[in-house]
């Protein structure tokens, strides 16, 4: 009995001390569940220096890594750069570009923030970042003088995307001026895997000359008090994210955005033309919408947008109050290459005559052998079809007197490009342009989409330019479209 007592007893003491182990690594296990859930009791692991990424790039992914002490370096600089074709502007920036370099770092993160402002610098700068809880969001931490270097250091506590900006007086002129950038926290294990990720950001500037004035242009303060920009655009100039430097992806790569909005005053419309949002991460937070077309981005706002791309093509992106895209230059591309998928979009299938004053055949009727339109029209028939087909296809961008928009779209007015050769003038229209061009002694670097028109109606628009606004007189017949090839 003795023995029997003994086993019982050593059986009791090692299922209470498993039991106790369990209990206790349960215990653990809530608390590092918390921790996730609190990031003020999250332990940092080590140190990093951040990577830092010019737009239109972002650093790679957090992922799932711990908090860490992160180190962020950023330098104020004041420079000449374009801001269009033939315009230069004085911008200062955040590392150079506008907007500055993005920042990625983790909820939980301790970041330690040295702003240097270059040596060169005729201005004293600082840095509010709207992921600070802190006074200023760290702007009277940071402010710094030319040639000297301002450290504070912030807890991230809440993830999502956020706008950094200068605040020092007038706040407004340093934010015009091009001061403003995106920092991402990412939540505890990271965001989902996407195959593409870019960093575009709106703003709105305001100069002493007009729209397309060229030289170097000064900052114009009644114009930015009136809230009348001359230039709308996307990562601080026009043409951006255009030609060369448009982004890219391919067919059944899904594609996130993050878009931010520098302001300093407007609110921007942000969509992409012939893209659905599968989702929106509503002013950069948590909150996530489906199958959005625009989404709204404040000044001192932004938006995560991400979408699957399904069918070859360029795509548009824009401001879309749409005189800011087309005549101001809030407009990009997204170059998206693959294999087409018709089930899902097969272009334009047919175009035939509509003529809804004619009389209807009556059963049984012939109309004894129709001879086609275009067989038969005068030139004056082809010039009137060609102006409906122009208003409609190319008065947008090349507007109504051939005139173009300055730094933009080149004009069709007097053109040396289109009179010089119509050959490379009817390649353009059927399969579209990208890429630096000269016109007129100017040089454009813009995207032009092939047009889908029929070779007839090619004919009949390009007649009516070439005679109009100066041009030579050419008539361009649909043979000659036929021929380029």
């Amino acid at each position: 009995m003795k023995n029997n007592n003994r086993k019982h007893t050593g059986w009791y003491v090692t299922f209470f001390f498993i039991a106790a182990l369990m209990a206790g690594l349960f215990t653990s296990c809530e608390k590092v569940a918390a921790a996730k859930e609190n990031p003020e009791q999250m332990k940092v692991f080590g140190e990093m220096e951040a990577t830092l990424t010019h737009p239109p790039m972002v650093p790679r992914p957090v992922g799932n890594r711990a908090p860490t002490k992160l180190i962020v370096n950023m330098e104020v600089i004041e420079k000449e750069m374009e801001m269009a074709n033939g315009v230069s502007y004085v911008y200062w920036t955040f590392d150079g570009t506008v907007p500055g370099t993005f920042i990625r770092a983790r909820e939980g993160d301790e970041i330690e923030f040295h702003l240097k402002n270059h040596p060169d610098s005729k201005l004293p700068h600082n840095i509010d970042l709207h992921a600070v809880t802190g006074p200023g969001g760290g702007a009277e931490s940071s402010f710094v003088a030319p040639g000297r270097e301002a450290v504070f250091n912030f807890k991230a506590l809440n993830p999502g995307l956020y706008v950094y900006h200068c605040a020092t007086a007038p706040v407004g002129m340093h934010v015009a001026n091009g001061m403003y950038g995106l920092i991402l926290i990412e939540p505890a294990g990271g965001l989902p895997p996407v195959d593409k990720e870019y960093y575009i950001m709106q703003g709105d500037f305001y100069t002493e000359g007009n729209h397309g004035d060229r030289g170097l242009q000064a900052f114009d303060m009644q114009k930015a008090i009136d809230e009348k920009p001359d230039y709308v655009v996307f990562n601080g100039s026009v043409g951006a994210l255009t030609g060369d430097k448009a982004i890219h992806a391919e067919v059944g790569e899904t594609v996130r955005l993050f878009v931010g909005n520098g302001g300093p005053n407007l609110v921007s419309s942000f969509h992409v033309i012939g893209e659905i949002f599968d989702k929106v991460y509503v002013e950069g937070g948590s909150q996530v919408n489906e199958n959005v077309q625009t989404t709204l981005i404040p000044a001192g706002g932004s938006a995560i947008v991400e979408f699957k791309v399904d069918v070859p093509g360029e795509l548009v992106l824009v401001d879309h109050s749409i005189f800011r895209a087309f005549n101001k230059g809030a407009l990009g591309i997204l170059k998206v290459e693959g294999k087409e998928n018709k089930r899902i979009f097969s272009g334009k299938v047919e175009e035939k005559p509509y003529n809804p004053g004619a009389k209807a055949p009556i059963d049984g009727e012939t109309t004894g052998g129709a001879i086609p339109v275009e067989a038969t029209a005068s030139t004056s028939d082809k010039m009137e079809r060609g102006k409906a087909i122009y208003a409609q296809s190319c008065l947008a961008c090349h507007q109504a007197t051939g005139s173009g928009i300055p730094s933009v779209f080149p004009p069709l007015a007097d053109s040396d490009y289109l009179n010089e050769d119509v050959h490379r003038a009817i390649g353009a229209v059927k399969f579209g342009l990208t890429g630096e061009i000269t016109v007129n002694g100017t040089k454009y670097n813009s995207v032009m989409p092939p047009q889908n028109l029929t070779d007839e109606d090619v004919a009949n628009v390009m007649t009516y330019i070439y005679n109009n606004w100066g041009n030579n007189k050419t008539e361009v017949t649909p043979d000659m479209v036929k021929e380029v090839k």
